[in-house]
């Protein structure tokens, strides 16, 4: 049943909305249809396909609450009868594989205020929780929430329809929801809190997801967000090792690579840049392709990754580019001249609450001889860190610091 939940619940959900037209309605189906499976499934056994079991389940058990409510909420029976007129029973064929793209799209509709549409989506399509939301947006859990609930009541009152757009409509889309699929890559393949690293789930979803999308429209920033999130994904195997310490990217045994993904990664690398529109993705994607095609740490282009991160930096700046930009400064100029730039984006406090620049600057000061300064910044990492192989690499260097 927990196996069912993690892989299948936010699909089943993303169709219960579809079927019920109402997030609240359906997040309670979704609840109902579980503790129907706790209770039938061990008599019974589990259906052959459980998902269509789950969401016929919690379908009938929505319609049977709201008649249960009518009597005393006219709202409510209007609903009713808008479902009994409109849906016809779940058939256990039916093709629900592209719900949760229809989902992102409805999340991110232009109506919608844009500082509200990626949370809901992470919410709603991805079951981040507000805290994990929160703390990707640098922001407080309850300004996140407040943002959610509002977007679900302009949903319902709005009557935004739950569909992908035409194709006429779909580029002017497209930004938020590229950047909602990255955001729950993101997510799965560094987790901001927890016991784990990867959480592979989230990174199967946002590539398959980005498939979809990709034979929806083939566009650049479509083929180069699949890019990179392949080539990153590629490198699962040698991020940890057997007892779940993390393993740095110089470190990493490059014989686990997977070969089949960086193939199929570079190729869309190609194909985008064949386009000569060139956007964020694709940049993002060479940076990986560099990585990709060096046979080990030692010959990788790092003058070559900095110059592309120069290149994004103008594209969109950002204080976390700047901060990926010095660790490739660092490796081309020395550990000096990326302690500068690090040190610049602290001083701005753009970064002063993110544990990876702090990380960055004691790491450079390690490698300085910098010792003391180097103890403080991986401090200030520690305090800040949520991730607990990552709290145990730093707690690491701190010892062999102290040492």
């Amino acid at each position: 049943m927990e196996a069912i939940y993690r892989s299948d619940s936010r699909r089943v959900l993303a169709t219960l909305i579809r079927l019920l037209g109402d997030f609240d309605l359906a997040e309670e189906a979704l609840h109902d249809a579980f503790i129907a499976a706790v209770q039938q499934w061990p008599r019974d056994g589990v259906p052959a396909n459980p998902r269509a079991w789950l969401v016929s389940a919690g379908r009938f058990r929505a319609i049977d609450n709201l008649r249960r409510r009518s009597r005393f909420d006219a709202s409510r029976r209007l609903l009713l009868a808008e479902l009994e007129e409109a849906a016809s029973p779940f058939e256990e064929g039916e093709d629900v594989e592209d719900d949760r793209l229809r989902l992102i799209f409805t999340c991110c509709h232009p109506a919608l205020p844009a500082d509200a549409q990626v949370p809901l989506t992470l919410r709603e399509v991805c079951d981040l929780t507000t805290e994990e939301i929160a703390r990707a947006f640098l922001s407080s859990p309850p300004t996140i929430a407040q943002r959610i609930v509002r977007a679900k009541a302009k949903i319902r009152d709005a009557k935004i329809p739950y569909q992908v757009p035409t194709l006429a409509e779909l580029p002017e889309r497209l930004d938020n929801v590229l950047r909602v699929i990255y955001l729950v890559f993101n997510e799965g393949y560094s987790a901001s809190s927890g016991e784990a690293l990867v959480r592979t789930d989230l990174c199967a979803e946002a590539i398959r997801l980005a498939r979809l999308l990709l034979e929806l429209l083939p566009d650049p920033e479509v083929m180069g967000l699949l890019a990179l999130m392949l080539l990153h994904d590629s490198r699962r195997a040698a991020r940890t090792r057997a007892d779940g310490e993390l393993v740095l990217l110089d470190e990493q045994d490059r014989s686990l690579w997977d070969r089949t993904q960086i193939a199929e990664g570079l190729a869309l690398v190609s194909r985008a840049f064949a386009s000569q529109r060139i956007g964020l993705y694709p940049l993002q994607a060479a940076i990986a392709a560099v990585h990709a095609r060096a046979e080990d740490a030692a010959s990788t282009d790092w003058r070559q990754i900095a110059g592309l991160y120069a290149v994004l930096q103008q594209l969109a700046p950002s204080p976390v580019l700047r901060l990926n930009r010095a660790v490739a400064i660092a490796m081309c100029d020395g550990p000096e001249a990326g302690l500068a730039e690090v040190d610049a984006l602290l001083e701005a406090g753009e970064l002063k609450d993110y544990h990876l620049a702090h990380a960055t600057r004691a790491d450079f000061c390690r490698r300085l001889g910098r010792r003391e300064e180097a103890r403080a910044a991986y401090r200030a990492a520690l305090a800040l860190v949520r991730q607990e192989p990552e709290r145990r690499f730093i707690e690491k260097r701190l010892a062999e610091l102290d040492g």
